[in-house]
């Protein structure tokens, strides 16, 4: 019986690589909440990025911390920031995160967590959006999968072509400044997708080829369960959230 994705990342969490440079025994990782408990989060700080990415550098400089993480499943209302994930007027909002954030340093190195091929990358120059965007194609036992990378730099994708081979622990971009990156505080949006999924267009029309360069990190709360279903835990590869304080 052909093993599902999750299945497979359990087996294999072990031999992924790191997809930033993360030493347990000597770096510290804080757990960061975005969530409506932490109070300290507010729409004045959030819509100014600066100031946003002054309250992260602070918080992770006060915790010693190489990196701050979190996310995955968390219910953000701070997206409320950009019309990304509000698209129409009257259409529910998405604040549902989907992937991993690190937080960390701008150019931090982002690595390859295991071989693969360069199925897309695009610049989604929206504020707020992903900024510089690379989605990598993976096969273990006949299972595919594909890890999506946002809030890169441009010169991440610059050279890139699709098809390109990809190694294990091969360094395939860096974090981007907030110019490049949609408008964040530097980090990455780690995101592991099973079905690139053919977008729906205008009218209801559906497109002919699944995404490319591009997948919702974000969703709405009627549609958590099919989103969660495509988007496993990143910590499966990542391996990092047990580290976190």
């Amino acid at each position: 019986m052909k093993k599902n994705v999750t299945a497979i990342l359990q087996e294999y969490q072990n031999r992924f690589h790191p997809v930033v440079s993360f030493n347990a025994e000597k770096d510290k990782l804080l757990l960061m909440d975005f969530t409506k408990n932490n109070q300290e989060i507010s729409e004045e700080l959030v819509n100014d990025t600066q100031r946003f990415a002054n309250y992260i550098n602070k918080k992770l400089q006060l915790a010693n911390g190489k990196f701050g993480i979190g996310g995955y499943n968390e219910y953000r209302e701070l997206y409320s920031r950009s019309r990304v994930f509000d698209p129409e007027p009257g259409e529910e909002p998405r604040r549902l995160h989907l992937g991993t954030d690190i937080w960390g340093k701008h150019y931090t190195a982002v690595m390859s967590p295991c071989d693969g091929i360069v199925h897309s990358f695009a610049f989604n120059n929206r504020f707020g959006d992903y900024g510089a965007t690379l989605v990598l194609s993976h096969n273990i036992e006949d299972v595919s999968f594909h890890t999506l990378y946002g809030h890169m730099s441009l010169n991440s994708i610059k050279n890139l072509r699709e098809g390109e081979h990809v190694r294990r622990g091969d360094v395939i971009g860096e974090f981007g400044i907030p110019m490049e990156n949609g408008q964040w505080p530097p980090h990455l949006h780690f995101q592991v997708v099973v079905d690139m999924e053919v977008p729906t267009l205008p009218g209801g029309r559906q497109g002919a080829i699944g995404r490319k360069g591009d997948y919702p990190g974000v969703c709405s709360l009627s549609e958590k369960e099919r989103f969660l279903n495509n988007c496993p835990d990143p910590d499966l590869i990542l391996q990092m959230m047990r580290h976190a304080t």
